[in-house]
């Protein structure tokens, strides 16, 4: 995993594949808060971005939803 600038706005691909394992965590039994800092530091980026990524997610309805 590279680490990405924390000012820098992942692709929308990438984004996708951030929000699907995010998704994914939170099936596992994984509480909100403990995914998206698993998330965060699993992709390298700050929580803030992770929930950025989960809102425009849930609000266009992406996969695996």
């Amino acid at each position: 995993m590279t680490p990405n600038r924390n000012d820098e706005r992942p692709t929308e691909e990438r984004r996708k594949e951030i929000f699907l394992a995010l998704v994914e965590a939170q099936d596992q039994a994984m509480d909100v808060a403990q995914s998206r800092k698993l998330v965060s530091e699993r992709f390298g980026i700050i929580e803030s971005q992770v929930q950025q990524i989960e809102r425009e997610g849930l609000d266009h309805n992406w996969p695996p939803l």
